[in-house]
């Protein structure tokens, strides 16, 4: 039963919340500086193990923002693709029907909705 009211205390907006891109960013920022921690490096031994400027770094654990292309190659230094890989990844199916739903459907080449 107290589970059940921890979850009527969350707010719709504090769930949405964890949606906002500047969210998303910043946590990742955070877990980020809480991995090159564990593995007892200084901002500037991961800029150099990375090939990211240490300007570029700092302002990604400081403010969340970071190029694509420098995230990833922290990602790397630090050990963390399998992350990324599994982002945007094909659909898990629950049941067969998906899956033949899914093989009658061509591969799409073009979306068709604008909105």
């Amino acid at each position: 039963m107290e589970n059940n009211n921890l979850i009527t205390n969350i707010s719709v907006s504090s769930l949405m919340e964890d949606f906002n891109p500047k969210t998303l960013a910043q946590g990742i920022a955070a877990r980020v500086r809480v991995r090159r921690l564990e593995l007892n490096l200084t901002q500037q031994a991961l800029a150099k193990r990375s090939g990211v400027s240490l300007g570029s770094l700092q302002r990604f654990e400081n403010q969340a923002e970071i190029s694509l292309k420098s995230l990833l190659k922290l990602a790397v230094a630090l050990n963390a693709t399998a992350e990324f890989k599994q982002l945007f990844s094909v659909a898990n199916y629950q049941h067969i029907e998906e899956v033949i739903a899914n093989q009658q459907n061509k591969t799409r080449k073009r979306g068709r909705k604008n909105d």
